[in-house]
């Protein structure tokens, strides 16, 4: 993808925080985003199963504590140029790492998931929130949740990213009234999408992987053609 485009953004939504060492990924992120020349989007989150836990050998124990620690000890990988960082789950010697990020100080790093303590780490240990499909009447209730936790922090709630996926169908009629929102015509999704941005949404990133079919790659560049905005609308 690095070596085909040249201004789309690249991103994971989301890394599971316990599978990793915070020193290995911070090299791996660190190595797309020079390969990218800065367009590196972090997600991470502590995910949901505890099967997926015990089968990487991973703690369900105190993750969200752990978790706080990763971000803190990735950031010093990150932004200091000889690292070192000890703490009660990761401790670093000093170190030279790299490579380094492009983008200063960091990558932007996103939090998905739903509890409390999602939005409190969003808000105080990262640069925003990146949800699932969250449905159009639930998302306002998201937003405000995660600008809350930033005014408690004392953060502007306006410096946070708000990302969220949103799951697609396009047909070729109106579904009219009682339809899920972004499943419809062009024109309905449009509006589907303006919505979001309303509700304070700063990025949605469209997903056709539960469209019927499943949609060829040809199919879907058909459908991201028709729904981006024409040059004089993105004036």
């Amino acid at each position: 993808m690095t070596a085909v485009t040249r201004t789309i953004r690249l991103g994971a939504s989301v890394l599971v925080i316990p599978f990793y060492s915070p020193v290995v990924l911070g090299k791996q992120l660190a190595t797309l985003d020079v390969l990218s020349r800065g367009r590196l989007d972090v997600g991470l989150g502590l995910g949901w199963s505890l099967d997926e836990y015990e089968a990487a050998g991973a703690s369900w124990a105190r993750r969200g504590a752990r978790a706080d620690e990763f971000l803190q000890c990735l950031k010093t990988v990150w932004t200091e140029e000889e690292p070192e960082f000890h703490g009660e789950f990761y401790s670093v010697p000093r170190a030279r790492i790299e490579p380094r990020p492009v983008q200063k100080p960091h990558p932007p790093l996103l939090i998905g998931g739903y509890s409390d303590g999602v939005f409190r780490r969003a808000a105080t240990l990262a640069d925003g929130y990146t949800g699932g499909n969250i449905p159009l009447h639930e998302i306002a209730a998201v937003v405000a949740r995660l600008r809350g936790a930033a005014e408690r922090a004392g953060r502007d709630p306006a410096t946070l990213a708000v990302v969220c996926r949103g799951a697609f169908t396009l047909t070729p009629h109106p579904g009219g009234p009682g339809r899920r929102a972004l499943t419809g015509s062009i024109e309905e999704l449009r509006e589907d999408i303006r919505r979001y941005a309303e509700c304070g949404v700063t990025e949605l990133f469209l997903d056709p992987n539960f469209q019927p079919g499943p949609p060829s790659p040809e199919r879907v560049l058909e459908q991201m053609e028709a729904l981006a905005p024409s040059r004089r609308e993105e004036a």
